[in-house]
């Protein structure tokens, strides 16, 4: 029998939420960080998130364990333009899907996402080098245009490299990529 925890998964994913706004707000983006991940208190994602929780990783990864796929992270994607996945489209020439260059504000809130999860799943163990750390071992840039890849890169390795408030100074000012 599955074992729900509803309170934990809420403190998680509110904790996840407020971290993202402040980082929002320190990179000039106030209404993304208002409006950060609120699909995830949705019926499709609390459900699957309180029933899948670990507290260590994201209950997404776990549910695609138990069943092949995630449902609360298909709803996710699809209602948080923050996540590269959204951003794939097809391409009226050669009519496959292919990644579209996310616009800035969107990045700038996956940044804050990802700096954001990787504070909350290292906890006291968190040091600035975790998001590119997890960026690096990943595929993620693989699917990502080419164009955002790079700038997330640069983005994690500046934080990892110059510390948080540099960082958030720098993407303050960008105004296009």
């Amino acid at each position: 029998m599955i074992k729900l925890h509803p309170i934990k998964h809420f403190c998680t994913i509110t904790k996840h939420r407020h971290t993202v706004m402040l980082h929002c707000f320190k990179a000039g983006i106030f209404g993304r960080g208002l409006l950060h991940d609120l699909s995830k208190y949705s019926p499709t994602e609390f459900i699957a998130g309180m029933k899948y929780y670990q507290g260590t990783r994201s209950p997404n990864e776990a549910e695609r364990e138990a069943v092949g796929y995630s449902t609360a992270w298909l709803h996710h994607k699809g209602k948080n333009r923050h996540h590269f996945e959204y951003w794939n489209d097809v391409n009226p020439k050669t009519r496959l899907y292919a990644p579209i260059k996310m616009p800035l504000k969107f990045l700038k809130e996956m940044f804050c996402d990802r700096v954001a999860a990787s504070k909350i799943y290292q906890g006291k163990n968190y040091t600035d080098a975790h998001p590119y750390e997890y960026f690096a071992r990943g595929k993620a840039k693989d699917y990502m245009h080419e164009a955002t890849a790079k700038l997330l890169e640069k983005l994690l390795i500046m934080l990892k490299e110059k510390g948080e408030k540099e960082t958030f100074r720098y993407i303050k000012s960008l105004k296009e990529y």
